[in-house]
């Protein structure tokens, strides 16, 4: 018999490490029902029991196979010190469960939403260096874009909104290839275009130019004018925020502050109202406006605990209640703003803990980072992505989803930011390969 040769386990640029990062990133870029037909969709509409069984026990695998990672990987104390701020926010959202109708529900999605964390904390401990992950996420996002320009050119029923579609028939022609909706197609193009600058400063150029092309693209054919007007804003913002040194958190919790402030009051206010008219704005935000006034209105009803994590909207006690007979935002799936989302989960406590957690902190670590001036394109990556993120999240709920893209690859940013400013990438004489260890800074 011939000797068979095996590849020894290597938690950090193996072929197991580099097909895991490849599972995890496909999972939440893609998803295990891509090309949904949604035509017939009603507000509620999902996929079926079955289907959400499999995606429990997908990422109940994944994180498995995740927390293995993290026993074994010589870095894992990097990770482990990243999540206390996260623990004080499940923390806060456990002792809320009380509030919430239906507690059991919502802590499965709350156990749900640590997972997907889990996922992405460890997810850039697998490469084993920056030309590595670059690689990797190249070859991802190609998959995804791949799948996305499929679906349009062989099955527009299912990748371009059409006129018969239930839910929103207007968005006719607009195109949201494999995702569920345009305006979430037209956020993830934006994350390609920043990670496909990123490529272009790496060995893997031409991938770049060709995600970047491509994203354009799509982003033009979705009809996001939002996330089409913020591409530029991003790049430029960031550009400044890496010049005002201890400036920038303030400016970021500043200029996040005051947008959602006008956001917000347009829809209680007549006289914020007529000044964003007065900007050519839409008021109503497309039709965001009732939700948020809704969702206002809750919030002053129970400001300090909330209704329990992803409890208050599509509840029973607001669908067959008295503000559904007064208003059609009753019947909204999210309160379209990340933000009144986080007060509705958790109340203030809640939207403290996670502007700590996702403002400031890694606001803190771009600064750590750009001082030691290691990969410096890296850096501007990750604060590409959370800067993005952070202000669609005025308009969308991102956060603590537990699907799609936008989410996930903020978690990523935020965990790089701070890999950043607290770590560096050592050669690793036992294996030959590159690993992360602690940086004093």
């Amino acid at each position: 018999m011939s000797e068979v040769h095996t590849e020894p386990y290597n938690p950090q640029g193996g072929r197991f490490a580099a097909w895991l990062f490849v599972a995890i990133f496909l999972y939440f870029w893609i998803g295990i029902n891509p090309l949904p037909d949604i035509s017939a969709w009603t507000p509620n509409g999902s996929a079926g029991e079955t289907s959400n069984l499999f995606n429990q026990l997908t990422v109940l695998t994944m994180s498995a196979m995740v927390l293995t990672v993290l026993v074994l990987h010589p870095a894992r104390s990097l990770v482990l010190r990243a999540y206390w701020p996260i623990a004080a926010v499940f923390f806060w959202l456990v002792i809320t469960l009380y509030t919430s109708d239906t507690s059991a529900a919502a802590m499965r999605k709350l156990v749900f939403a640590g997972l997907v964390c889990l996922s992405a904390s460890m997810l850039l401990l697998l490469p084993r260096d920056s030309n590595h992950f670059a690689k990797l996420v190249g070859f991802c996002l190609l998959a995804a874009l791949g799948l996305s320009y499929f679906g349009v050119i062989f099955m527009p029923n299912r990748a371009i909104h059409q006129a018969w579609d239930a839910l929103e028939p207007a968005l006719a022609g607009d195109w949201r290839g494999h995702f569920l909706h345009k305006n979430t197609a037209a956020a993830a193009m934006v994350l390609v275009v920043f990670f496909g600058l990123y490529l272009l400063k790496e060995r893997t150029a031409w991938l770049g130019g060709l995600l970047t092309g491509l994203a354009l693209i799509m982003l033009v054919n979705t009809g996001g004018k939002t996330s089409a007007a913020m591409l530029p804003l991003i790049i430029l913002m960031v550009w400044v925020l890496e010049r005002v040194g201890s400036m920038r958190v303030p400016l970021v919790v500043g200029l996040l502050g005051i947008l959602n402030f006008v956001v917000l009051s347009v829809s209680v206010s007549d006289s914020m109202r007529a000044f964003v008219v007065g900007l050519g704005i839409d008021p109503t935000f497309t039709d965001r406006s009732a939700i948020w006034q809704l969702g206002l209105w809750a919030v002053e009803k129970s400001p300090l605990t909330g209704y329990g994590f992803s409890s208050f909207w599509q509840s029973d006690a607001l669908v067959y209640g008295g503000q559904a007979a007064s208003t059609w935002a009753a019947t909204a799936t999210s309160g379209h703003n990340a933000y009144l989302d986080q007060l509705l989960n958790g109340g203030w406590p809640l939207l403290v803990l996670m502007v700590i957690w996702l403002i400031v902190l890694p606001g803190h670590h771009a600064g750590i980072a750009l001082k030691r001036g290691g990969d410096p394109e890296l850096t501007r990556l990750y604060m590409r992505i959370w800067l993005f993120v952070l202000l669609s999240s005025a308009f969308e709920s991102y956060f603590l989803d537990n699907g799609g893209p936008l989410w996930f690859t903020m978690l990523i940013a935020v965990f790089g930011l701070r890999l950043q400013a607290h770590a560096n990438l050592v050669d690793n004489p036992d294996h030959g390969t590159a690993t992360l260890s602690s940086a004093v800074t």
